[in-house]
């Protein structure tokens, strides 16, 4: 059989070669071409107008890397075989293909808090029944059963691959120069320790500044405040639209839309109606959202029209951010105003603000430690390694309120 070498040019890695036909046909299927439809950054062009780049592009990054981790691995001495190879470049592949348009808005509303990966997993297991179980050793790395445990590491880790492409990726083409982390040098100096992922000690600067910059990336892009202001208006709207749905109000909405907004999808009805709950998600994406958005932006009721119409037009919310929460009667202040505004009651004013906590720890070594090892054979985690980086500093749990609100 001959094997088409197709050649993908990335604007970050170079030319990219697909490795088999079997990954060729894998990114060929409508499943992953979805991913083309949804943005990698939801919302977060609002701030960095360059940030364009989807899901699928990413993913093709992570595969990149991933043969690029298993031939170095592989030239120091360690067996993977190419069965495993194609595993766990499947699954890196298909690792997001759970992520729904503008991902963790959708899981705060229409879908009920199943996480992306319950989807991913899902997607797997009909793709693996249609592929007659070539997908076994890609689903066992996934879900970390498998014995080589490193393979689920370059997966879903401190130093997984998804990680080098994303906060490259993100970085390139949001222009925020702080992420553009040394993938290469990074895959360069992983090893292998008793089946565990290790670096070696000359890669330490590496991981101090790949630490440094996933910080900067998180506070600096993906939880800016315009970003996150955004991201709250829209799971409002959604919710108003949702709630408007309950009641039997007829919204204009694409046919997998609809499903989403007049089911209770949760994870029982994912375990029930799997079928079903899947045809729907993977014909949505991102055009689904931004096409019920320019047709709410007229409707009748003035919560989901105004929020629509902000969101088409990026009127988006002021964000106040506090280290202590903000009063009740400073919150009360803004729903007075917009119930005398808008002419509406208490509850349907409540959509026009949001109150939260936005927060995030980098490195947690009692998660997934980062081993350092050293030529003697001896490891270190890179909190012990590390002469420059503050790890317990790193590893704190950073606590920002914010109070998001429409300005009148």
């Amino acid at each position: 059989m001959t094997i088409r070498k197709k050649i993908i040019n990335d604007p970050v890695f170079g030319f990219i070669t697909i490795p088999n036909n079997f990954l060729y046909n894998l990114i060929q299927h409508p499943i992953l071409q979805r991913l083309n439809r949804i943005k990698q950054m939801g919302l977060a062009f609002f701030v960095y107008p360059g940030a364009q780049h989807t899901r699928l592009h990413h993913s093709i990054g992570a595969m990149y890397l991933m043969d690029e981790a298993i031939n170095n691995l592989r030239a120091k001495g360690h067996e993977i075989t190419n069965e495993e190879a194609t595993g766990a470049l499947a699954c890196i592949l298909l690792h997001d293909v759970g992520h729904g348009p503008f991902s963790h808005a959708l899981e705060h509303t229409l879908t009920n808090g199943i996480h992306h990966e319950e989807f991913s997993l899902a997607f797997m297991n009909h793709l693996n029944k249609e592929l007659d179980g070539e997908l076994d050793i890609c689903i066992s790395i996934f879900k970390n059963q498998y014995p080589k445990k490193f393979l689920h590491q370059l997966v879903s880790g401190q130093l997984d691959v998804d990680r080098l492409d994303y906060l490259r990726r993100d970085s390139f083409f949001s222009g925020v120069t702080e992420g553009n982390i040394g993938s290469a040098r990074i895959i360069k100096m992983l090893d292998l320790k008793d089946d565990k992922l290790v670096v070696e000690a000359k890669g330490i600067y590496s991981i101090e500044n790949f630490l440094t910059s996933r910080r900067l990336m998180y506070w600096q892009v993906y939880l800016h405040k315009t970003a996150v202001a955004a991201e709250k208006m829209l799971i409002k709207a959604l919710d108003r639209a949702k709630e408007l749905s309950n009641k039997e109000v007829k919204l204009f909405a694409s046919p997998a839309l609809r499903y989403f907004l007049e089911n209770n999808v949760n994870k029982a009805l994912l375990e029930s109606d799997k079928d079903i709950v899947l045809e729907n998600f993977a014909k949505l994406d991102d055009n689904d959202i931004w096409c019920a958005l320019k047709v709410w932006a007229d409707h009748e009721d003035i919560v989901l029209s105004k929020l629509s119409t902000c969101l088409v037009n990026r009127n988006l919310f002021k964000i106040e951010i506090t280290n202590e929460p903000l009063s009740p009667s400073y919150i009360q202040k803004y729903m007075n105003r917009y119930m005398t505004e808008f002419n509406i009651s208490e509850h349907e004013a409540s959509y026009f603000y949001s109150s939260d906590v936005i927060y995030t720890n980098m490195y947690n070594e009692a998660d997934d430690s980062i081993d350092i090892l050293y030529n003697d054979g001896s490891i270190k985690d890179i909190s012990e390694a590390s002469d420059m980086l503050n790890i317990q500093l790193l590893a704190k749990k950073v606590q920002k309120h914010y109070f998001s609100y429409l300005k009148l």
